[in-house]
């Protein structure tokens, strides 16, 4: 189902009210992943993942999602969050976590095996759940503030969406999201398969990198336009292309600080509505670090590239021919 603008020429005030004029049920999808996360967690974790939040921010000069003033305060009150390792009261776990969310949101793909075990040995099964939510907690405030560079900053919501139906299930949350984004089409297919590929290149998702859209290929692409990725700017790739694979790399690395350039050339090429779209595809991509964060993501294929198609409900299929 595709996930229509609304009709008419409605002003947007801000960010958020632009995705829900240009894309509403992908922002809706998005306020709800932004509660989700805190219905999601046992009570023992809610302290932990409020100062993982603030590191994440922090690392990146964001505004992290806001904790629920019905979960109290926590222990840690305003502190700086990137002084974690001078705090007192924290324990083994709490700080092997907090290791583990720091390095998730500076460079997912620099995680080493001995996190990771240290993450699985004091959570156990607890471990991927911690990582869903890490994804929610880091991606969420660069898609805000994203969007808020583009159209203007969003007053701040701490108040539920009305469909909280998925609230203590952070994975049906996030994998809502994910169906839901891919029936935004505002933007070409290239562009698209481009930007998932500079974000898969980013995190070093070996899946990721393995994939290539059938649609894409459908629309004209080949191999060398998808290894113009790595040095798109030298490339011949179009100027819209470019500022779009600009903003991946400013989501990705400086979220907290994109360019003014990069906000200028994005608004030059493209609609309102495909702005939109290319924010939250970005966003969506980043499901890939959990897949890094916890080393499950193995290629389907031991060479070459595997073709996939997203349908419009958002399933995918692999392992298709290359359209001739």
């Amino acid at each position: 189902m595709n996930d229509s603008p609304v009709s008419g020429a409605e002003v947007v005030a801000d960010g958020r009210h632009a995705a829900m004029v240009h894309a509403p049920r992908a922002a809706a999808s998005l306020d709800l992943l932004e509660h989700t996360v805190w219905g999601a967690l046992e009570h023992d974790l809610v302290d932990l993942v409020d100062l993982a939040a603030r590191l994440c921010a922090r690392a990146h000069g964001l505004v992290p999602l806001s904790r629920p003033a019905t979960l109290g305060a926590g222990p840690w009150g305003d502190l700086d969050a990137s002084l974690w390792r001078s705090f007192t009261g924290l324990s083994d776990a709490q700080r092997v976590a907090l290791a583990f969310a720091e390095q998730f949101t500076t460079d997912v793909s620099a995680l080493t095996d001995a996190q990771r075990d240290a993450l699985q040995h004091s959570f156990g099964d607890a471990a991927l759940t911690f990582a869903h939510v890490l994804y929610v907690v880091d991606v969420v405030p660069r898609a805000r503030i994203a969007l808020d560079r583009l159209f203007g900053a969003s007053p701040m919501v701490t108040s539920p969406p009305a469909d909280s139906a998925l609230a203590a299930d952070i994975w049906a949350a996030i994998q809502s999201n994910v169906r839901i984004v891919p029936g935004l089409d505002q933007l070409d297919p290239v562009t698209s398969e481009l930007v998932r590929l500079r974000c898969a290149r980013a995190h070093n998702c070996r899946i990721c990198k393995s994939l290539r859209s059938f649609t894409a290929f459908e629309a004209g692409a080949d191999e060398s336009t998808f290894d113009a990725v790595d040095s798109y700017e030298t490339s011949d790739l179009s100027d819209a292309i470019k500022s779009a694979l600009a903003m991946v790399d400013a989501m990705v690395w400086t979220p907290g600080h994109i360019p003014e350039g990069v906000i200028d050339n994005v608004r030059a090429a493209f609609t309102a509505a495909q702005q939109v779209e290319l924010v939250l595809d970005i966003a969506r991509h980043a499901t890939n670090k959990f897949a890094v964060s916890m080393a499950v993501d193995t290629p389907h294929v031991e060479e070459g590239f595997e073709v996939y198609l997203v349908a419009s409900d958002g399933s995918t299929s692999y392992g298709l021919e290359r359209p001739r």
